[in-house]
């Protein structure tokens, strides 16, 4: 696709799956190695990962020229972080630990009205019809910003049906961490009742039209059966855990001919 971060909504909810990973690295190095990975787009992540404004500018930015959609995960489920990501040049924000429709609401005039706010903003989520040219432009560039919410509890599984109703909502990103352990089965993946749940999700999810996501970084055999299961969009990993797998890895064998060597010489 020519212009990947505009079109982004409309891959998130396509058939064909896309895949990208976690970039905590602000490296100016970085984005080349990105580059080469065949990646779909990047997800960043403010909730856990200590970006400030500037750097997390600098990354969308860059990526965003790269064609590689910046996918920004906010610190919190509220509306002016994101618009601040959006201004920094995200093609699509994520709101954690999403429960309720009027969270999720509150999150579509942040990111699709924008820069509507205030009463006006209010009125139209409640259904007022906007003057025409107004409708026009807000669809227009509505359009080009997604709008995905992380689903991590049992509640956010209860209400799903009602969220997933909610018009403009592109995707919808399983956190599996906070969602295991909300089960009662913490990190516990290949546990039935959490992969019962990630299906649950997908075809509920899927069914409305609406991207299924996951962020998964343990075993590539339950990653395949979750896009076998209607996962659509899956953030593999991330650049912290691949370098420390691959470098411990390496060492490891490094090591291990080393001293197979000491001991051929000890001989």
């Amino acid at each position: 696709m020519a212009d990947r971060p505009l079109a982004f909504p409309a891959l998130l909810r396509s058939k064909e799956p896309i895949f990208g990973t976690l970039i905590t690295s602000p490296s100016p190095r970085w984005p080349d190695a990105v580059g080469k990975c065949g990646l779909d787009f990047v997800f960043l992540d403010t909730e856990h990962i200590a970006l400030d404004r500037q750097q997390l500018s600098w990354m969308c930015q860059t990526y965003r020229r790269m064609n590689l959609p910046p996918l920004v995960r906010i610190p919190a489920p509220d509306p002016y972080a994101a618009t601040v990501v959006l201004d920094a040049g995200a093609a699509g924000v994520v709101a954690p630990y999403v429960e309720t429709v009027a969270q999720v609401q509150a999150l579509r005039g942040a990111v699709k009205l924008r820069p509507l706010k205030g009463q006006r903003m209010e009125a139209i989520l409640a259904g007022e019809p906007a003057e025409p040219r107004l409708k026009e432009y807000l669809g227009r560039t509505g359009k080009t910003k997604a709008l995905v919410i992380n689903i991590e509890s049992i509640p956010a599984i209860e209400n799903l049906d009602a969220i997933l109703k909610v018009p403009d909502l592109d995707g919808i990103l399983i956190g599996p961490h906070d969602l295991s352990v909300s089960l009662g089965i913490p990190e516990e993946y290949g546990h039935p009742r959490f992969r019962a749940a990630v299906r649950d999700i997908a075809r509920r999810a899927r069914a409305a039209g609406v991207g299924a996501g996951i962020h998964f970084w343990t075993d590539l055999a339950l990653g395949r059966e979750f896009l076998k299961a209607g996962i659509n969009f899956m953030v593999h990993a991330s650049d912290v855990q691949l370098f420390t797998e691959g470098i411990q890895r390496e060492v490891g064998q490094l090591r291990g001919k080393r001293r197979k060597i000491a001991a051929a010489e000890a001989v």
